[in-house]
């Protein structure tokens, strides 16, 4: 983490991607040929040491996409998976992280499924894209930025529900 020297992770469709992140205050998104992403924790807010960039809460977060701020909306974080869903609002699209599976999230624009992302909230993030999906440069910004900030995947409620039962049982 934090390495200023990092290996770009080579993205399938948009060769190297670099994802930085400093601390839980920021995280920052660059590689040839996509716009670079910031995403910056207000300093004076309480740090979540379950969330990479240190809190889910949109009033202490600002995302920028090249430059221009867009409108982060991280949901609370509940039992179900779709509690942590990640919406964001840039340049007349919505794009939605959200985990459909242990281990990762799949990414949407305006509710087309471009890809699916795995992190565990750290700089190495990995893109599968959806076959024949049109993705845009913007796009693989924002996934790899928000998997990094958020980590993907989660379980289900009903495993939830049995780990909670089988350990208060004797």
């Amino acid at each position: 983490m934090n390495d200023p020297h990092r290996t770009p992770t080579e993205d399938t469709r948009f060769r190297g991607i670099t994802v930085r992140q400093e601390g839980q205050d920021r995280i920052e998104v660059h590689g040839e040929g996509i716009p670079r992403v910031t995403l910056e924790r207000d300093p004076a807010s309480e740090v979540d040491p379950r969330t990479a960039i240190g809190t889910r809460d949109p009033d202490r977060l600002t995302l920028r996409i090249d430059g221009r701020q867009a409108r982060l909306a991280p949901a609370k974080g509940a039992l179900t998976r779709r509690s942590y869903r990640v919406d964001v609002e840039y340049g007349g699209a919505r794009y939605r992280l959200v985990p459909d599976s242990v281990p990762s999230s799949r990414l949407t624009r305006d509710g087309v499924h471009l890809g699916d992302f795995s992190c565990d909230g750290d700089e190495t993030v990995v893109a599968e894209w959806k076959e024949g999906a049109e993705v845009e440069p913007v796009d693989a910004s924002i996934g790899y930025a928000l998997a990094s900030a958020f980590g993907t995947g989660g379980q289900p409620l009903w495993m939830m529900i049995a780990d909670g039962v089988s350990s208060a049982l004797p």
